[in-house]
């Protein structure tokens, strides 16, 4: 075979596999959000075991350790709150006023990330609700995002308008 006809060949046939797997690449697009958990103290392993929390309830997002990172989570003596700074990006303070309260780490820490990932409170005092927050009685450990948590912020992170106001400090108090 003539070298012209193969390189003709070969473009076409590259040409052919980009359109066809172009599609099926940006459906499966997922954004990677670095989290910084060194300045979490004793919070560290729920910090990441919330980040677990949400990499196995969505899907256009992965929350993964890394530097230079998005948001840095911190623990402090204050109550638990968060500051998105933008859709992905912020910094949560872990704090110890809540878990001296009896108020569960790991809960606190994934409705905190919740609102990095731009879900506002809701404040329907439902345990199954992870956006509750302390609205929830002190005995609820549930730190799984309800089917709409899970889908809102699967919409966000597919070019959906968050619904939390950025910028803005929210204390779950």
């Amino acid at each position: 075979m003539p070298r012209s006809l193969r390189l003709m060949l070969s473009l076409a046939v590259g040409l052919a596999i980009l359109l066809v797997s172009s599609p099926a690449q940006a459906a499966s697009m997922v954004r990677a959000i670095r989290y910084d958990a060194s300045r979490a103290a004793e919070f560290v392993s729920a910090v990441d075991r919330a980040a677990q929390v949400w990499n196995s309830s969505v899907s256009n997002v992965r929350l993964v350790r890394g530097t230079p990172a998005d948001f840095v989570v911190y623990a402090d003596n204050g109550w638990p709150r968060a500051l998105p700074t933008g859709l992905g990006r912020g910094t949560i303070w872990m704090g110890r006023q809540a878990t001296g309260q009896g108020y569960d780490p790991l809960r606190i820490a994934a409705h905190e990330m919740g609102h990095i990932l731009g879900l506002p409170d809701r404040r329907t005092g439902r345990c199954s609700d992870l956006m509750s927050g302390s609205s929830a009685p002190v005995s609820c450990t549930n730190a799984n995002p309800s089917s709409a948590e899970r889908a809102e912020v699967d919409r966000n992170f597919a070019g959906a308008t968050p619904r939390i106001e950025f910028g803005r400090l929210h204390v779950d108090r």
